[in-house]
């Protein structure tokens, strides 16, 4: 895979994006619903993003897992375990825990699917304003379990899309709260910007 990675800025000790969400969308008219189409093109990163999410196809899985660990890998080589971001849409399996499984097992490092875990109920983003009353909506639903060993722990968040940084900014704030927890380091696959 192609990827053009970039350092991602926050308050968490390190972050990376593989590459961008999309490269181009053009709209080409609506569709019978009423609902605005679009050409889109995409990077290699995120195609294989959309793919995964959208049409359900987890062959991706592996192709991510396998980018993010040879991108990343040793950017976060301390990492002890993983945590996949929780997800903000239900679904019966969810594309970001499947990546994170992946890469942990790459990694040879845990994947623990129940610390960070969103236990509340927050608006739409889109309808907060500003970046730190969003910070202070998603902290708020966000609770971590205490389900770690003796020890302490540099963990590396695994999310699909980085948009303002706001959600991995409340789970950074949430993990760093942790006793147990020494480093946060990020990784998604795509970004916006």
């Amino acid at each position: 895979m192609d990827v053009n990675v970039k350092q991602i800025e926050g308050i968490w000790t390190l972050g990376y994006s593989l590459d961008r969400h999309t490269t181009r969308s053009t709209p080409v008219g609506y569709n019978e619903y009423g609902h605005m189409q679009f050409d889109t093109e995409r990077p290699e990163a995120g195609e294989a993003l959309f793919q995964l999410k959208y049409r359900s196809d987890y062959s991706q899985v592996p192709i991510i897992g396998q980018q993010l660990y040879s991108s990343f890998g040793s950017a976060f080589a301390s990492a002890s375990l993983v945590v996949p971001m929780p997800a903000s849409t239900s679904r019966s399996r969810q594309p970001v825990t499947e990546i994170a499984k992946d890469l942990a097992q790459r990694m040879r490092v845990p994947c623990v699917e129940n610390l960070l875990v969103k236990t509340g109920i927050t608006p739409p983003m889109k309808d907060i304003e500003s970046r730190a009353e969003k910070v202070a909506a998603l902290v708020g639903a966000f609770n971590v379990y205490d389900v770690l060993g003796e020890g302490i722990f540099d963990v590396l968040i695994v999310d699909d899309l980085f948009d303002t940084g706001s959600s991995l900014e409340a789970a950074t704030t949430v993990l760093r709260g942790y006793r147990k927890i020494r480093n946060v380091y990020v990784s998604t696959v795509t970004r916006k910007r």
